[in-house]
């Protein structure tokens, strides 16, 4: 038996910059927590100073930025302030519109097409100059719109969208890597926010019929986050997490 001392796992994210866009809650605080955990210095954005403050203050981050994204003045704005390099960007902004298409005026469906690639395009322009080579940039989907369903209108089409764009955008910009996760319901603020007091309906009926048993949760997201910033070998794909939802 050996009872000599057990080796610690250096941290993967040592001396690099990650930084949240959409960082003060759910999937983009969890993600910033561990990239702490693992070393890293963090930055996170948001719309909402004072919760951005809450939310550096709990993780530690190095700075914060309230803006809007999809405002491409202040997101480049962003940019050309932000210290470099830059190693790693997850980009978590926004969310889906689940209404019916004959209900959206053309704007509101032309947002809802390309809103998501826009705003990946843009930070992929903005912050490319800055980036170091083999770092990241994480995009985030969802696996709920491949099936056609009348109740969530335009979202399968938005969701068709994001891998190919992210594929493409992946040759791009090379060396730095793209990768698109996929979720399914995640136990966040914003799904809090879209199901109100169905929440705890949609809980239990997905603890019971999840595949893994359980409702997927903001930090099992930033764990897969983590691993495709520091797997350098991943780009230009799309990583589904989910539980199961999609088969069942």
């Amino acid at each position: 038996m050996n009872g000599g001392p057990t080796s610690v796992p250096a941290p993967q994210l040592a001396g690099q910059t990650v930084v949240l866009i959409g960082g003060s809650a759910g999937i983009g605080l969890e993600t910033a927590r561990r990239a702490r955990l693992e070393g890293a210095d963090v930055i996170l954005t948001g719309r909402n100073a004072e919760r951005l403050k809450v939310a550096a203050a709990d993780v530690g981050a190095k700075s914060t930025a309230a803006f809007d994204a999809n405002d491409s003045e202040a997101l480049r704005d962003f940019f050309d302030s932000a210290p470099a390099p830059i190693d790693h960007i997850l980009v978590t902004a926004g969310g889906p519109t689940y209404r019916p298409m004959l209900e959206m005026d053309s704007g509101e469906i032309r947002e809802a097409l390309s809103g998501h690639v826009v705003l990946g395009l843009q930070v992929a322009r903005f912050a490319k100059p800055k980036m170091r080579p083999g770092g990241s940039l994480l995009l985030m989907g969802g696996t709920g719109g491949r099936r056609i369903d009348h109740r969530i209108g335009i979202v399968p089409a938005a969701t068709a969208a994001l891998p190919p764009f992210t594929a493409a955008l992946a040759l791009e910009i090379a060396p730095v890597r793209v990768n698109l996760i996929a979720a399914g319901f995640v136990d966040t603020p914003l799904s809090a926010s879209l199901l109100g007091d169905q929440l705890d309906k949609r809980r239990d009926e997905l603890r019971s019929t999840l595949p893994i048993g359980r409702v997927v949760t903001p930090d099992d997201v930033a764990a897969l986050a983590i691993h495709l910033m520091v797997n350098t070998a991943l780009t230009g794909a799309t990583y589904d997490i989910d539980g199961g939802q999609q088969f069942v």
